[in-house]
């Protein structure tokens, strides 16, 4: 069998969870058969059963764009580069960036069409922000693309049940198989020289963040919690990529309102090496994440795997990681009376976080039994290599059922 992957982000070009899984999972799938990933950028990997090429937006095709515009109509043009001819057995497509080629792809070369779904734009509205009308575009992909597909891989129970909400479809078409971790490349480790990098005391206890600067990881709400976290305690924020400048500027301006207030709040503005954030998280007394929607959270997994208790928020996936009371806390989150994804009362929100956090600081032993625990759910669950598995037997399945229907 031959699985192809169409996928915005893949190594080194990752900035978000997406594009981890993406690069875990095709890595993990090839040692059950042929994998090959088609990918935005200049990538060039070829492998005896791995093989990856970047594809660049088609010659002027976004000049002279509205405002907006442009970075839509780059994406589709690598969506068409992608479809024009294949080889494989199974089209799996990550993220609404590259929904349109598996469209296509399943009707000119008749495979089956898998979609995994990393978030859902219906509950990012805050995208409008960063994408203007061309969120109206890829809210009409995503659509589409999931009424057509032949399964739809929901990385959470709460992902499924959002998909059947949102779009109306047969719960049989939705399969939910859970993210994973490299458990060998995130694992505990006694080194600080990112600490020094970043000049972060080894000696005193910090609270740490992993994210971009999105309306969706919650920064803004942590942030603003950091006045009520123990002043004896410090604050690292690994956070970069901020979606548009509007939030960039709000991000900036929060931080130096609360560094001119307390010391200790360290701010590392970009996306670091897994090495790095191995060590961040390792050293760590507790790590948050206070996202206001997370289909999954895989950031959670990464601080578990590196034996670090976690506080974060009760949406989502997350509830399905995290394990309050055993491998962390989860913090109560009200959404408005809309049903938009923010907190009812953000301040109610950022101080319950900083609750959560406190009770950690003050309670080292507890922080270490709940680390250690989380290790051990991470070794149990979520391995890539079962990951793979589920996902080659689905993929198994499909194609058997698509050779029938054309035979």
């Amino acid at each position: 069998m031959k699985a192809v992957f169409y996928t915005n982000e893949y190594p080194p070009n990752i900035y978000g969870g997406a594009g981890v899984a993406v690069s875990c999972l095709s890595r993990e799938l090839a040692k059950l058969m042929q994998v090959e990933v088609r990918c935005f950028g200049d990538q060039d990997v070829n492998t005896p059963r791995l093989k990856a090429r970047g594809y660049r937006p088609c010659g002027e095709i976004a000049k002279d764009a509205a405002p907006g515009v442009a970075k839509a109509l780059e994406a589709v043009s690598i969506n068409l580069q992608f479809c024009k001819n294949n080889t494989a057995d199974v089209v799996h497509c990550h993220t609404w960036y590259t929904n349109l080629g598996g469209f296509f792809t399943k009707i000119l070369h008749r495979i089956p069409l898998i979609i995994t779904t990393h978030s859902l734009e219906p509950h990012r509205p805050w995208k409008r922000e960063q994408l203007g009308t061309a969120y109206d575009l890829s809210c009409w992909i995503e659509r589409n693309a999931l009424e057509a597909a032949d399964a739809i891989i929901a990385v959470s129970e709460g992902m499924k049940r959002d998909i059947i909400d949102c779009f109306g479809l047969p719960p049989a078409k939705v399969h939910v198989i859970h993210n994973g971790i490299d458990i060998h490349r995130f694992k505990k480790t006694a080194s600080t020289d990112a600490l020094n990098t970043w000049k972060v005391d080894s000696k005193t206890p910090y609270v740490l963040f992993v994210g971009r600067v999105t309306r969706q990881k919650g920064i803004i709400h942590l942030v603003d919690a950091i006045e009520h976290i123990d002043p004896r305690a410090q604050i690292v924020l690994c956070a970069g990529a901020p979606d548009t400048k509007e939030l960039a500027a709000e991000m900036a301006a929060k931080v130096k309102a609360i560094q001119a207030r307390r010391g200790g709040v360290i701010w590392i503005q970009k996306m670091v090496s897994i090495q790095e954030l191995t060590e961040l998280y390792s050293n760590a007394a507790v790590f948050c994440c206070p996202s206001i929607y997370e289909p999954f959270g895989l950031i959670n997994l990464e601080a578990m795997a590196c034996e670090t208790a976690v506080v974060a928020s009760a949406v989502g996936g997350i509830k399905e990681v995290v394990v309050p009371g055993e491998t962390g806390f989860l913090v109560p989150f009200k959404p408005k009376a809309d049903g938009t994804f923010n907190p009812a009362d953000p301040r109610r929100f950022s101080k319950d976080l900083a609750r959560n956090i406190n009770k950690l600081l003050g309670d080292p032993a507890l922080a270490r039994r709940m680390g250690k625990k989380g290790r051990r759910r991470v070794e149990r669950f979520f391995s890539w290599e079962t990951v793979a598995k589920k996902t080659a037997a689905l993929y198994k399945a499909l194609v058997a059922a698509n050779r029938r229907a054309n035979h």
